[in-house]
């Protein structure tokens, strides 16, 4: 009673409420309830073998455990950006609605840390709720008693005690540049188990291996592939250098996108540093060498997961924060609203329901994992959550579905994709669109052709009305206006008598 007495004072007298009424239905707790094995993967594109993202991609154990039910191929997150994006994903509010655009945002200072994230939803309802390594982005990480009932942050080799901050990852090996510019890239000198990711893993073994009084929700924060790609020289060593391809990019691709765009894609950047090193082979390299560690861990932690009492009764959940840029559109890492970083894996497999292998190409977008899995575990959704359960996909994989995915980046900055459409517009009314089954490259930006003019205002129609001005957003879009000054107007003064 002491732990739900100090999680209650963190949250708004009407929330309290809610939860403490939850936590009081918590004690009807029936067997029923399936446990939820959560696995969040840094900045994984879909350079994952069943993806087809890229098809030198080595990603065995990913693809086996995508087969083990839906494999959602048209699933994008809710921002371009660890700290928003996973932010929206566990607090159930957009980025538009919580005000949190970039990872200078500190999101529990925002309405997203007023409300019960789904870790706290799970916990006030009877779950046993556990983790390690990056759920949250990590800068404003809320790993307290009150959030959780155990969380495991850091530990290895070099740890200073069992609860201690370890001194860091290898560097890289001997001898090794460490990559071009802020890309970073090298094998290390080292084991798997020098890196933080696999004691993480380990942690989650232990878990599994424990016998547990109530249903478990254990999520599983894997940080590779984000940088620095430095990984034992063995994965480097399964992509020989002279066998990689780069992405195909043309020299004008962003001659029809407008300013706004060019400028997040920032091409005399990370990419003009790269094509003037002539490295990019390597540091494609890098990526699938990091991407081939990370699926040595998700397998490492499958592998216990099968020998475990949890396996016929557990939901899956495999999801990427967002997707990454290796040169396509001129342009490296994340943050933008195209389909490199906005597109990620999303797998659920959930006993009872899905079928071993179903492919779904309906748009989703990562809001819809809090209502979902709430769906799936009997509990009731949250009156501030914004999307829908995607639950009628989960049981037919071709089931009808209207809702694209929507992405946002930066304050009235977004996107909506469609199975056959995406369709950006900036702050300022710039606007792409473009053919995804003629085009799925997005190099011919169709919207200044007047027949388009019709698709574009029907998508328009799907992006969000409330979109929050925040203070800390570091996306150079701050404060720009949109043409449609009266639709703006509007939607700031529907927020404010909220």
């Amino acid at each position: 009673m002491l732990r739900l007495h100090f999680f209650c004072q963190r949250l708004s007298t009407a929330v309290v409420a809610s939860v403490l009424s939850l936590a009081i239905a918590s004690f009807a707790w029936t067997a029923e309830q399936p446990n939820v094995l959560f696995i969040a993967i840094d900045d994984l594109n879909d350079w994952v073998g069943v993806l087809g993202g890229n098809p030198q991609a080595k990603t065995p154990n990913i693809d086996k455990l995508s087969k083990r039910g839906v494999n959602f191929f048209n699933a994008h997150c809710a921002s371009p950006v660890c700290n928003p994006s996973r932010t929206a994903l566990m607090s159930g509010l957009r980025s538009s609605t919580s005000g949190v655009y970039s990872n200078g945002t500190d999101w529990r200072n925002q309405k997203s840390g007023k409300v019960a994230t789904m870790n706290m939803h799970f916990k006030a309802n009877g779950y046993y709720v556990a983790g390690a390594g990056k759920i949250y982005h990590e800068s404003y990480g809320r790993y307290e008693e009150a959030d959780w009932d155990d969380y495991y942050l850091r530990r290895g080799p070099t740890a200073e005690g069992e609860k201690g901050k370890r001194k860091g990852n290898p560097g890289p090996a001997k001898g090794e540049s460490g990559g071009v510019g802020g890309i970073a890239f090298a094998p290390i000198d080292g084991n798997d188990d020098d890196l933080e990711d696999y004691h993480i893993v380990d942690y989650c073994i232990e878990q599994l291996q424990r016998k547990h009084d109530k249903p478990m929700f254990l999520a599983c924060g894997i940080h590779k592939p984000h940088m620095p790609w430095y990984v034992p020289r063995k994965y480097y060593d399964m992509f020989p250098l002279e066998s990689i391809q780069v992405p195909k990019v043309l020299e004008s691709d962003l001659s029809d996108v407008p300013p706004e765009g060019v400028k997040m894609a920032h091409p005399d950047g990370d990419h003009a540093q790269m094509l003037k090193s002539g490295r990019w082979k390597e540091a494609v390299q890098g990526y699938l060498a990091a991407g081939a560690f990370c699926d040595a861990m998700v397998g490492r932690l499958m592998d216990a997961f099968d020998k475990s009492a949890y396996r016929d009764n557990t939901i899956l959940v495999f999801w990427g924060d967002h997707g990454w840029h290796l040169g396509e559109k001129q342009h490296w890492r994340k943050f933008t609203l195209w389909e490199e970083a906005t597109r990620a894996p999303l797998f659920f497999t959930v006993p009872g329901i899905t079928k071993p292998g179903a492919i779904c190409n309906r748009p989703v977008d990562f809001m819809c994992l809090y209502p979902t899995l709430c769906d799936l575990c009997n509990l009731p959704v949250p009156s501030h959550v914004e999307s829908k359960s995607i639950r009628p996909l989960l049981v037919d994989a071709n089931a009808p579905w209207s809702s694209p995915g929507i992405t946002t980046h930066g304050y009235m900055n977004h996107s909506v994709r469609t199975e056959k459409w995406r369709y950006i517009r900036y702050a300022n009314g710039g606007e792409e669109l473009y053919d995804e089954v003629n085009d799925p490259t997005e190099f011919t930006n169709l919207a200044s052709k007047s027949e388009f003019a019709s698709i574009k205002e029907m998508l328009r129609k799907e992006m969000p009305s409330v979109n929050v001005d925040s203070p800390n957003d570091k996306t150079g879009n701050k404060n720009q206006t949109d043409p449609d000054k009266q639709a703006l107007k509007k939607a700031k003064k529907a927020n404010k008598e909220k």
